[in-house]
């Protein structure tokens, strides 16, 4: 275990990050688990790899900033070795019309779920380089493929997460590098549960599965994408969500 690679998955508290911080853990690679507030959450988390057999951190830092950032994987590498599998999957909402809505919500959604991405991508990139293997996955959301009113600012970060991926996995393809997106649809998850019911059965009744995802659902799309199995995917977005979007 202890040449195990490590995977540094953030926003991994909750929902989706959480699952899969627990998937990676189960597979066999040391997990930093990154918060920001959510302490007791990434504690249990990191508790529950561990009951598994498993090696899990928690690691502190608002992967918004720069220098929290920076903090955050010095102190990752120091615990655990040089990071080889990030999961980007921090990321909030803050909804409204877009005729209502206020400049700092569209910094506050744009900085927490796009910015993070480039400043964790930019952190982790020469260490994966350096080894000539990495996986880099990011989530991005169907909302960028199809829109949704009341989300302009969400929608455009989660958009801005596809071309993202898609440049950096050009750059880095033959660095032994591959940059993926994965497009979750409607997953249960406190975000979604905070809707109000009729908003989740318009969500529902667009999904021809007829039920919600589970974090687990796009966790394992993670864990295979984070694998060796995987060297020849990259640049792509998936989209775990039911059949909501296909073509």
């Amino acid at each position: 275990m202890t040449d195990a690679r490590v995977a540094l998955v953030t926003g991994a508290g909750k929902g989706i990050g959480r699952a899969a911080a627990v998937r990676l853990g189960a597979m066999g690679f040391k997990v930093a688990v990154n918060y920001n507030r959510s302490e007791k959450q990434a504690e249990e988390v990191c508790a529950l790899i561990k009951s598994g057999g498993g090696i899990a951190v928690p690691f502190q830092g608002d992967v918004s900033s720069g220098e929290d950032v920076k903090r955050l994987f010095a102190a990752a590498e120091k615990e655990l070795g040089s990071v080889a599998v990030l999961v980007n999957n921090a990321g909030v909402t803050r909804d409204g019309l877009l005729m209502r809505m206020a400049s700092d919500d569209w910094d506050a959604v744009i900085k927490a779920n796009l910015t993070s991405v480039y400043n964790c991508t930019k952190e982790a990139i020469r260490g994966m380089v350096r080894a000539k293997w990495g996986r880099i996955i990011n989530v991005s959301s169907v909302v960028a493929l199809i829109g949704n009113p009341g989300q302009a600012n969400y929608c455009a970060s989660k958009a801005g997460i596809i071309g993202f991926t898609k440049a950096a996995a050009r750059e880095y393809a033959a660095k032994g590098v591959t940059v993926n997106a994965i497009a979750p649809g409607y997953i249960a998850t406190d975000m979604t549960e905070a809707l109000p019911e009729a908003a989740r059965q318009a969500l529902l009744s667009q999904v021809p599965a007829g039920r919600p995802g589970t974090p687990e659902d796009v966790a394992a799309l993670a864990g295979f994408l984070a694998s060796d199995a995987a060297s020849y995917i990259n640049g792509q977005v998936i989209a775990v969500d039911g059949g909501m979007t296909m073509c």
